[in-house]
């Protein structure tokens, strides 16, 4: 809004919602409430001893300072980190469609590779959501006619396709109510965040990854496509190491001379922290 790519005409407060508190579900499983901070999620005990790879992944985002503001449901809703679109000056997709990419043919070191289109090669920014997509979590959400959804964090996000403008599956006017987490996953949490500064900054890559004893698993990455990035058929391949792993996950990239980096970035990444659950 400071650069006056949203001008919003109306602001409401959500905060006086009460969805501020993670209570555990029927299932063993925990319900996050949308306006639970990061800092008080990745703090939580229950989320440290079940559910370390989020924990770990919070931590890793932004500063203090942020996640101590940063609520559950802002932060799966926070808008791509492209620069072209927060420069009213040069054409975007995203925010005014049909106007054009600058991204493509322009500065791309931080923007996708898989997932990606010609309309908007843009990254999705966050670490929460990657960590959450490698639990298998759900969006809980009810609309104005106090109707609500359970949406799986899978299908939560949107690729860009020819409509880059539409994010997320939300209807007009529906609300983020809770994170539901299914029950822990057990095994060894990891989350690893390559980037070009030790904090406050965005991945180039990052790993979140949930590994058994006997070296079966999950695997999601950021840092790479518009939405967090996770194939069955990559998990199925995390026996086989890294490489295998790697090349589901960044079959048929499309990269730049800028972002070319990231597909073997993105195996090393996975060696790294396969190296570390053998141990």
């Amino acid at each position: 809004m400071k650069l006056e790519v949203e001008t919003p005409a109306h602001l409401i407060d959500v905060n006086g919602l009460g969805l501020d508190e993670i209570t555990e579900t029927e299932e063993g499983g925990l319900r996050i409430g949308a306006l639970v901070s990061n800092t008080d999620l990745a703090a939580d005990d229950r989320i440290k001893r079940d559910y370390a790879v989020l924990s770990r992944a919070l931590v890793a985002g932004a500063s203090g300072q942020l996640r101590n503001k940063a609520t559950t449901g802002g932060n799966l809703l926070q808008r791509t980190r492209c620069p072209y679109f927060y420069d009213t000056n040069m054409p975007c997709n995203k925010r005014s469609p049909g106007a054009g990419c600058a991204a493509i043919g322009g500065y791309s070191r931080q923007l996708g590779i898989v997932g990606v289109s010609d309309s908007c090669i843009a990254t999705y920014p966050g670490d929460m959501a990657i960590a959450m997509r490698v639990l298998d979590a759900v969006v809980e959400t009810v609309g104005p006619d106090g109707k609500t959804r359970q949406i799986p964090l899978e299908d939560f996000h949107k690729l860009p396709g020819d409509t880059p403008e539409v994010e997320n599956a939300l209807y007009p006017g529906e609300l983020i109510t809770a994170v539901i987490l299914p029950p822990p996953p057990g095994g060894k949490h990891f989350y690893h965040k390559v980037r070009d500064r030790a904090s406050y900054a965005f991945a180039l890559v990052s790993v979140a990854a949930v590994i058994q004893p006997d070296g079966t698993g999950r695997v999601a990455i950021g840092g790479i496509a518009p939405k967090p990035w996770r194939k069955p058929e990559a998990d199925a391949e995390l026996p086989n190491g890294a490489e295998a792993v790697a090349r589901v996950l960044t079959e048929g990239a499309t990269t730049t001379r800028d972002n070319a980096f990231k597909v073997p970035l993105v195996e090393r990444t996975l060696a790294s922290v396969i190296e570390q659950a053998k141990s």
